[in-house]
């Protein structure tokens, strides 16, 4: 065999190591069922805050405020979704971009160069091409921020609802942009919508950060020690002045994701394990409950494309998150001399791209922290996102609709396990055990068809026998005198 030559082109979207696999597999299978529970949220938030009888009682419960006063946390119930839940969501993040870092694609720096740039072209182009609109239409630049986030979970919803079976590389592509994409988005939120900031209370939520880390690496563990001591790092980083979220996403980022020996799996792939139910089937759709429920009607979806803020929200993610995904992987690919999967067309990604222009929890964040104080608005900044994804949603269903039977074909081909070993055949083409057990189940089979061929040809030979007597027979008969 002769070795690979160095400037042999590398692949985009090819296939993913058996346990990348599996793991991806997972976390889509959590995040699909936590995407659906986010569309049920959304839909009851519409439902509860435009019905009149019930509109009252959803503005009351989500004003509502609860919690210790005397430590700052007297907080109304849209606020402890927004601050506290997400945070959950935030340390899911950071865990998630942790093993992407150590162990993922993102070890590699050549691998990771695709996701990373198409998520910050996924992020810069959609900012743009808000900026631009609002320049020209004479609007507040103050929400360019919003149509820059890609929420994972409402995208595999769609792709649970329309039932495409798309490829396992796509589908860990869209996972480790959405990674990318939340770090940056937390990143913009750390930086551009913090006023002022208490550096008492901050000293505070560092000295916590460097405790929870000092334990970490001491190996001391008990769920007693650590939640106590991150709700109190919460508490300290939202009384700063900066962003709650922000502690989730570090004390994420500071759990251990590589495994030593002994072990099957590292504690920060374990506490994902444990947390991300409660992240994808719980505060998130928490949050979309208190924050999707605004007021439809034909005028205020008419402002959705007049007002020049939200028409920026609206083209920002479903032609900027478009063009700025599918452009920066194909330059990506072009300037690194990467070549796509031979399974795959440049039209699969600018699909894939399309969908993530769906945009929710972190948009929705945002929203309310660009334009906090103008309660009207924020709400049709609110609109503005449900519109921009909702159209996403119906570009990226029939692009992908298009290929379904291709991306069925495709599955089948990763799924197929011939020798019942349970590992796919196509990760064991180049094991020579792998083509011995199936020359045993093809002898197996020959042997089989062989038993059967002559079982046929005696059946068919015995009545060809039979009908020959009976014929025989006949004959016979007709001879007789009358």
């Amino acid at each position: 065999m002769t070795a690979p030559r160095a400037d042999t082109p590398r692949k985009v979207f090819g296939r993913l190591s058996l346990p990348e696999r599996s793991y991806v597999a997972d976390a889509l299978r959590t995040e699909t069922v936590g995407g659906v529970l986010l569309l049920v949220a959304a839909v009851a938030a519409l439902i509860w805050a435009n019905i009149p009888a019930l509109r009252d009682s959803y503005e009351s419960v989500g004003h509502f405020h609860f919690g210790p006063g005397a430590l700052g946390l007297n907080l109304s119930v849209e606020h402890w979704a927004a601050d506290g839940l997400l945070a959950v969501f935030f340390f899911v993040a950071g865990i998630e971009l942790k093993r992407e870092l150590v162990a993922g694609d993102l070890k590699d720096p050549r691998a990771a160069a695709l996701p990373v740039v198409a998520a910050l072209c996924g992020m810069a182009v959609p900012a743009l091409v808000y900026v631009l609109t609002n320049l020209t239409g004479g609007g507040g630049l103050g929400g360019w921020a919003v149509p820059t986030a890609t929420d994972i979970a409402f995208a595999l919803a769609v792709l649970a609802v329309i039932g495409t079976s798309l490829p396992s590389a796509l589908r860990a592509f869209l996972l480790t942009l959405a990674v990318v994409d939340d770090l940056f988005a937390i990143l913009i939120i750390a930086v551009f919508f913090t006023e002022g900031i208490d550096f008492a209370a901050l000293g505070g939520a560092v000295v916590g950060l460097g405790l929870f880390w000092l334990l970490l690496r001491k190996g001391v563990r008990g769920w007693y020690v650590y939640v106590p001591l991150a709700l109190v790092i919460w508490a300290l980083m939202y009384n700063s002045g900066i962003h709650a979220t922000i502690a989730g996403v570090a004390m994420g980022l500071m759990l251990r994701c590589s495994t030593r020996e002994g072990e099957e799996h590292s504690p920060g792939e374990h506490i994902e394990h444990l947390v991300r139910p409660l992240s994808a089937g719980l505060a998130v759709p928490l949050f979309a409950l208190f924050s999707a429920g605004v007021s439809v009607s034909g005028g205020a979806l008419g402002d959705v494309f007049t007002k020049p803020e939200t028409l920026g929200v609206v083209l920002g993610l479903v032609v900027g998150k478009t063009v700025g995904i599918f452009g920066g992987t194909w330059l990506t690919a072009r300037f690194t001399r990467a070549s796509l999967s031979e399974d795959l067309a440049w039209a699969d990604v600018f699909a894939v791209a399309s969908l993530a222009g769906i945009g929710f929890t972190v948009s929705l964040l945002i929203g309310e922290l660009a334009f906090e104080g103008d309660v009207v608005l924020t709400d049709e900044v609110k609109a503005a996102v449900l519109t921009g994804s909702l159209i996403a949603t119906a570009l990226a269903t029939v692009l992908l609709k298009v290929r379904n039977a291709k991306y069925r074909r495709m599955c089948e081909d990763e799924e197929r396990d011939d020798d019942l070993d349970g590992i796919p055949d196509v990760y064991e083409e180049d094991d020579p055990a792998y083509h011995v057990r199936m020359a045993e189940i093809y002898d197996r089979k020959a042997a089989e068809h062989r038993r059967l061929a002559v079982e046929k040809a005696a059946e068919k030979a015995a009545a060809r026998h039979g009908l020959a007597e009976v014929a025989g027979g006949a004959g016979e008969e007709d001879d007789r005198p009358a």
